[in-house]
């Protein structure tokens, strides 16, 4: 709360990074670490990295702004937690608490600056921890190129770790920053090499030059590295990891996030591959993948973390792996690869769907709550073809759910189809949730975010709905945010009318919510990424937003940067 409060308005993520923190520890302790980290990795990777390389990219302490209210962003927020959770690395856990307590203790009741917040860590630790404050004034997500050496003679196997840290508006030849990066080693046969005298199967490796190497002892077999466990600080990695290297990962890493990335990283290959030069799905990923569908139906796996691992990467995310984004090119090829899979493993993913159905409906326990995960990832796989039995599956899941989970996701399936029995379970799911105002928000925001053709059409409509409210700020995120930022293919679709349709909301906006407009712009900011077609059509948006009359400085702020970019 406020009993430390922020000096001034550059400090705010003295208080937000570190109550975004504590919210996503808390989070975890209810239910799974690893589960917990993916979802907030994800997170991150999916809004605060376009940031941090896009025209409005500033650091974790800005030093300057226009319009404080656009002073809210991912980078103070969720890069600020980054930042503390890697000091909580380097320090140690035992060494932040005390400097925390030390924190709350000395500074009880007053207005402090980030500077006071690490003091007292280097207080507790006895650490110097000049470097490490670069993460608070330096600009971008830093880039590690990883490479590993294995020498068969003295049985050691030695890592390189390159970082650059990325030229941002205002900020060029940066210096190198004090990086964590967590590493273990598997044998050919998946177990965990001992990296040191304590027996440690994890060490943290602190990256503090440009270029560092670290050398390993009694490696008996050339190892399989797992680069960055748990994520362990904010940054693009890149490797050169085989498919061969990923399976291994994906089916023995004990560090459930990097089997997770790995299997992240397996598809994002495939799909690059299947898009650049139109090569076939490997043999080897169908065989891993079967492994991990048979994992799924194992009592004691960790439904949850199962279900992450066999989803396929979203339109969006698989945009942020290539220098130039055609959202219609990838949802073909992602289509390609999820029908691939149901071709070959359908019987299981029934099966999976029917093992994990109706099991402890209502609990919510963490094992509940991963099993309908797991049961709904299923649903989703298997009905992607969009053909009758897929619709008579999701009609039947909705019918029969009972919570709003289930529901959620039937819906969402039934949203893309929009047959006439999948309009009148919408329907029926409006009538009966309407006086619950958040519901009905879930109500717009799912009909938003389908990936059909119709959805254009709908959003448009539905701007229109009896119970649509412009000045409603929740109601118009449920709506035009749901739409610009979680339907990719729908809002860049070719012809520029998802543009169109922003563009009208923005300017209608403008003078009602500021603030909220402004945020609606977030899409546009990332123009450059895109086809040349598409480019054209976002510049010519945001220049008809700035000729907008009376236009905010709010508005003017972020579409004056993303022209400049």
């Amino acid at each position: 709360g406020n009993r430390v409060t922020c000096r001034d308005w550059f400090q705010l993520s003295l208080k937000e990074g570190l109550t975004v923190y504590r919210d996503q520890k808390f989070s975890a302790d209810m239910h799974s670490h690893d589960v917990q980290r993916i979802d907030d990795v994800t997170h991150l990777r999916r809004y605060q990295f376009p940031e941090d390389a896009g025209p409005l990219s500033h650091p974790v302490r800005p030093d300057n702004y226009i319009e404080i209210n656009n002073f809210y962003t991912m980078t103070i927020y969720e890069k600020g937690a980054e930042v503390i959770r890697m000091l909580k690395i380097i320090i140690g856990s035992e060494n932040y608490r005390k400097g925390t307590d030390l924190y709350f203790s000395r500074y009880d009741g007053q207005a402090v600056t980030c500077d006071d917040f690490i003091a007292c860590m280097e207080e507790v630790s006895q650490q110097d921890l000049t470097q490490f404050k670069l993460w608070y004034s330096q600009a971008g997500t830093p880039e590690i190129t990883f490479k590993g050496d294995y020498n068969p003679v003295e049985k050691t196997y030695t890592v390189t770790l390159i970082q650059k840290i990325p030229d941002t508006p205002g900020q060029t030849n940066k210096r190198a920053m004090h990086i964590p990066v967590a590493i273990g080693l598997l044998d050919p046969s998946g177990q965990e090499y001992a990296l040191n005298e304590k027996e440690e199967r994890t060490q943290i490796l602190h990256l503090k030059e440009k270029s560092q190497a670290f050398t390993f002892d009694n490696i008996q077999y050339p190892p399989v590295p797992s680069i960055l466990r748990g994520f362990s600080a904010p940054v693009i990695l890149k490797d050169t990891l085989n498919l061969e290297n990923l399976s291994l990962l994906l089916r023995h890493d004990p560090n459930g996030f990097n089997r997770w990335q790995a299997g992240q990283h397996s598809m994002f290959n495939i799909l690059n591959d299947i898009l650049d030069n139109g090569e076939q799905i490997p043999e080897q990923f169908f065989q891993t993948y079967g492994t991990l569908l048979d994992e799924c139906l194992k009592p004691e796996s960790d439904k949850a973390l199962m279900a992450r691992i066999i989803q396929i990467p979203s339109v969006t995310e698989i945009g942020q792996q290539r220098k130039e984004i055609d959202t219609t090119a990838i949802d073909n090829t992602r289509d390609e690869l999820i029908k691939a899979l149901i071709g070959a493993f359908k019987i299981k993913f029934q099966k999976i769907y029917e093992q994990h159905d109706n099991k402890a409906e209502n609990l919510f326990t963490a094992a509940a709550v991963g099993s309908r995960t797991l049961k709904n990832t299923a649903l989703h796989l298997l009905t992607n073809r969009c053909m009758k039995e897929d619709v008579d599956l999701c009609l039947n899941a909705y019918e029969k759910s009972q919570n709003m989970t289930d529901k959620i996701a039937a819906l969402q399936r039934l949203a893309v189809f929009r047959t006439k029995s999948c309009e009148e379970t919408m329907n029926e799911f409006h009538d009966r949730y309407k006086e619950h105002p958040l519901v009905i928000d879930k109500w717009f925001s799912l009909q938003a975010s389908a990936s059909s053709q119709e959805t254009i059409r709908i959003v448009d409509q539905l701007r229109t709905h009896p119970e649509f409210n412009i000045k409603n700020p929740n109601r118009v995120r449920s709506l035009f945010a749901a739409f610009a930022m979680n339907n990719p293919v729908c809002f860049h679709e070719q012809s520029g009318k998802g543009y169109e349709l922003l563009r009208s909301a923005i300017t209608e906006l403008n003078e009602i919510n500021p603030q909220i407009a402004a945020r609606l712009l977030t899409p546009f900011k990332d123009w450059h990424h895109y086809t040349p077609d598409r480019q054209k059509l976002m510049k010519a948006a945001l220049r008809q937003i700035m000729e907008i009359e009376n236009l905010s400085p709010d508005v003017y702020e972020i579409t004056s940067k993303s022209l400049a970019n």
